[in-house]
């Protein structure tokens, strides 16, 4: 659990002390992780339990063994996506306009190389 201590701006305070500039208080607020501690220890052990029984199991025939790999992948590549955090929509806008705006950015620079490239060159084959 995580301490965050908030810091408000109110304008709620004693008489005597008023003046123009507004009052801090603050709060401590606890914010608890969406997971509790007994869920990822249970999520450790299941996982832990999967890949010992891997080691411990029969191999299946040649014949099934490419389709055994693939669902095995499958598997655990949802396991990796389900623990990701996703971002939200606001988010996910700043990055894509972070993005296109850093792309557009390097797109001038690359056709401001090529043009001092191609003068460059003009200018030496020109003679």
């Amino acid at each position: 659990m995580a301490k965050i201590t908030r810091i408000k701006a109110s304008d709620t305070r004693p008489k005597e002390e008023a003046s123009d500039e507004p009052a801090i208080t603050r709060k401590k607020v606890v914010v608890k992780d969406k997971k509790s501690e007994k869920d990822k220890r249970k999520e450790m052990k299941k996982v832990e339990k999967t890949f010992s029984e891997k080691k411990t199991g029969k191999k299946p025939f040649i014949l099934f063994r490419p389709f055994v790999a693939l669902f095995n992948y499958i598997k655990e590549s949802w396991h990796e996506i389900r623990q990701v955090r996703w971002p939200n929509r606001k988010t996910t806008w700043k990055m894509l306009l972070g993005m296109v705006v850093y792309t557009a950015l390097f797109v001038v620079v690359i056709f401001l190389l090529d043009l001092f490239f191609s003068w460059l060159f003009n200018l030496i084959l020109s003679k």
